[in-house]
């Protein structure tokens, strides 16, 4: 049996425990009628400066292709979710913005995405969570 380093064991495990979560998450957030990458991007849009960014922003954050996440958009526009907004200084950029049926589903979401996350992780064992959540985001997270 080949032996691997300890950096990648965390990797491969990392990864594996990236599909049971997705899993578990849109289990939970198909109740709202959305997948774990809509929450992420009604999430992203709630916290940025006027609830909006540029797209390639938004990808960035979410970690999806810009393609991906128009394709993720547009039928979060047509149920009124998210709204795009001209700029009015360079027309060759578009906005997203959280619309009002985006706020109030991520509100309603919210809740059923904690349940998810105090079941696979408890919460008396939250602050554990700190350093983990420190190494991610230098990995490349986006939650602060």
């Amino acid at each position: 049996m080949e032996s691997i380093s300890n950096t990648l064991k965390f990797f491969l495990n990392l990864t594996m425990t990236q599909s049971v979560i997705a899993k578990r998450f849109d289990a939970r957030l198909s109740l709202h009628s959305i997948s774990l990458n809509d929450f992420m991007i009604l999430l992203h849009l709630s916290r940025a400066p006027e609830q909006k960014l540029r797209r390639v922003d938004l990808a960035e954050r979410v970690g999806l292709s810009a393609s991906a996440v128009t394709r993720k958009l547009a039928p979060l526009e047509k149920i009124g979710m998210v709204k795009r907004e001209e700029n009015a200084r360079d027309a060759r950029v578009s906005f997203v913005k959280l619309a009002k049926g985006g706020k109030k589903t991520l509100k309603e979401a919210l809740n059923s995405a904690e349940m998810a996350a105090s079941e696979l992780y408890p919460k008396e064992k939250e602050e554990e969570l700190t350093d983990i959540t420190d190494i991610l985001i230098q990995l490349g997270g986006s939650i602060k």
